[in-house]
């Protein structure tokens, strides 16, 4: 049976190939975009029947609930909900500003909470569903001028952990999504950077070094991992895209349990 889907932030890069992937195969999907104009094209290709193009920012929680019940009342049901609207902020922690750190959170943390609480009635009442969260290899891992960034994501997995134990009993299903870097302009035209302070050239050196040997997907294939995911009858609470994401968080994990194993003495000492 095909499945209804709602998607944030389906103008461009993996929101727009999560779409595709899903209109292709017959799915019917409710594609929300700041511009409603950049899903005019999708419109065209998949017809009117298929496509529900909805102008949302995220931010704004009425207009999430808005367009929540817009969807649900066209679809009559609604499947798979994806949160993938978000931007990079870019900047040491001591370089962000508060306005920067707040704008972050309204998008990356707050707008997919809105989404979120927003589907649950439908999702509870239908006895199914499915939310999928975007988040990155960030969520779990973290590196400098990205603190803000990070600050998002690791909330969002957070939430998200508790939120798939809550409603387990309802038949809704949760996971998380950990992408590595993809071909998409999360670093360019999207992203924020805060002005830089001198004292931090040489880390944004050492940045530049790394990043010129960085890897990246194309986002047109995440799409069809993504249908992997929603058909599976188990489905996973975590997964990563990608290959990068897995040799970046195997040492990160050891080097954790190692710590904590070296510091066995001073944690009892804690306890009593």
């Amino acid at each position: 049976m095909s499945k209804v889907w709602f998607i944030t932030g389906t103008s461009r890069g993996l929101g727009r190939s999560f779409a595709e992937s899903a209109l292709e195969r017959g799915d019917r999907v409710a594609a929300t975009a700041r511009n409603v104009a950049s899903l005019d094209d999708l419109v065209t290709k998949y017809g009117d029947d298929a496509v529900l193009p909805l102008a949302l920012d995220v931010t704004d929680k009425a207009g999430v609930a808005t367009a929540v019940a817009v969807a649900h009342e066209r679809f009559g049901r609604l499947d798979v909900v994806v949160n993938n609207a978000g931007y990079g902020l870019f900047g040491m922690v001591e370089e962000v500003t508060e306005q920067q750190l707040r704008d972050q959170m309204e998008t990356n943390l707050f707008g997919a909470f809105w989404v979120t609480q927003a589907v649950l009635p439908i999702m509870r009442a239908q006895g199914s569903g499915h939310i999928v969260q975007i988040s990155s290899v960030g969520g779990v891992a973290a590196f400098p001028s990205l603190g803000a960034y990070h600050a998002s994501k690791w909330a969002l997995e957070g939430f998200s952990e508790a939120l798939a134990q809550e409603v387990a009993g309802a038949g809704i299903k949760v996971t998380v999504v950990e992408p590595g870097g993809f071909s998409t302009d999360w670093a360019g035209s999207s992203g924020v950077h805060a002005d830089p302070n001198p004292a931090y050239d040489q880390v944004r050196e050492a940045i530049g070094a790394r990043l010129g040997d960085a890897r990246y997907a194309e986002a047109s294939d995440a799409g069809a991992a993504l249908l992997r995911i929603v058909d599976a009858e188990n489905p996973p609470l975590r997964v990563l895209f990608g290959t990068e994401p897995i040799e970046i968080l195997e040492p990160i994990y050891a080097q954790r349990l190692q710590t904590w194993a070296d510091w066995q003495e001073v944690s009892r000492i804690a306890q009593g």
